[in-house]
């Protein structure tokens, strides 16, 4: 399945939340050029640890993808940038609002000149509002947002998440808002920009927290239903120290779990409030008299919700994550280097791996119509490597 075959985009992003966007572009099929800057490039490249030649993390966001270096500061730098849009699709941004007017690549002149471009701008905070201009990272946009203020435990600051949810769910919004789009494109022959804000796109993950907060009722931080105030949607120790999940929310998984383990079905269960502490307890010492390999084989055999906390070390070997093809290797340089599949990575097929910096400049240069005696001259000037 390849829908956006013949798409073609330019990124100038780095880091994590547009290279997973444009990373998803080209699971679809995009034609995805990576324009880097002649100082450190994407800052992906340098952090540890690292496998052949580059990040680990580098090499799993920008599998299948060219790469060319060109100094978007210099004339001959924009210049050059402003031949290869004619021949792109799409512009994948990620400076903060202005950058790119200061360049004198504004939205608007691009607009203007490339009336059917369309301009992803990938931003924290978005292109207006009082903290348009403001540097963040996810975490900051998880508290801005007010996601993380829903997350407990009550008593303490906020757990740091161990994932990026504001930066992969804001490339994902970027995905969709493309996709649109393009759709509207073929209707209207316009392009268009898109103000994608990763504080924006987050909201949607505390549903149930905001209707609440929408009903009049503030959230409890930490003690909601499906956010820590529910014992029969936690997790617990096991025998071995290892640790499973329990999520059973329908009264039939609860019955079953309860009818395993002589407990009596109390409907309470479902219900907030400070009974769920005596309970939780009851439950950690079940949770604590099995293996997680028991307990593995015990939801095997029922069916009511109970799964383990698998390790990052254990995921490759795991039967269904194997059996549904979410990791493989890309060849580099004789290197098998380890890749995640999204939901609509293509199953088998041989990817490319990450480019090395610039490893591309000249084929997508002459791709753009510029002569060997033009690319020379960039390179030349320190425009282009």
């Amino acid at each position: 399945m390849s829908p956006l075959s013949g798409v073609r985009v330019l990124d100038l992003s780095r880091l994590i939340p547009g290279p997973f966007a444009t990373l998803v572009l080209a699971d679809l099929g995009a034609t995805v050029d990576k324009v880097e800057d002649t100082g450190g490039g994407d800052y992906m490249r340098h952090t540890p640890p690292q496998i052949a030649g580059e990040a680990g993390s580098f090499h799993a966001l920008n599998r299948g993808k060219r790469s060319l270096v060109l100094d978007l500061k210099k004339p001959e730098g924009r210049d050059a940038l402003l031949r290869l849009l004619a021949g792109y699709d799409v512009l994948f941004e990620q400076f903060r609002p202005g950058v790119l007017d200061r360049l004198g690549l504004s939205h608007a002149s691009l607009r203007e000149r490339f009336p059917r471009l369309i301009i992803c701008a990938l931003t924290g905070y978005g292109q207006t509002g009082p903290l348009a201009h403001r540097a963040g990272h996810d975490l900051n946009y998880l508290a801005r947002s007010g996601l993380l203020g829903f997350m407990g435990p009550t008593g303490a600051p906020p757990t740091v998440p161990g994932f990026q949810l504001a930066d992969v769910s804001g490339g994902l919004w970027a995905v969709i808002a493309i996709q649109a789009a393009l759709r509207e494109r073929e209707r209207t022959g316009a392009g268009a920009v898109l103000d994608v804000a990763m504080v924006d796109g987050v909201l949607g993950f505390a549903s149930a927290a905001f209707g609440s907060l929408f009903a009049g009722v503030d959230p409890a931080r930490g003690a909601e239903a499906l956010t820590g105030g529910l014992a029969i949607y936690s997790t617990y120790a096991t025998k071995d120290g290892e640790a499973v999940t329990l999520g059973a929310l329908e009264p039939k998984f609860w019955q079953t779990f309860c009818a395993a383990n002589g407990l009596e079905v109390e409907m309470s269960a479902f219900m907030t409030g400070p009974h769920q502490t005596e309970l939780r307890a009851r439950l950690a010492a079940i949770f604590a008299s099995k293996t997680r390999a028991e307990w593995e084989a015990f939801n095997a055999e029922r069916d009511c919700c109970v799964e383990p906390v698998l390790r990052p070390d254990e995921l490759r070997a795991d039967p269904h994550l194997a059996a549904r093809g979410l990791f493989f290797d890309v060849d580099v340089d004789g290197t098998p280097v380890g890749q995640y599949a999204t939901p609509v990575t293509p199953k088998g097929k041989t990817w490319r791996r990450a480019p090395r910096s610039g490893e591309h400049t000249d084929l997508v240069l002459r791709e753009a119509g510029l002569s060997d005696d033009e690319i020379a001259a960039l390179k030349k000037s320190g425009a282009a490597r």
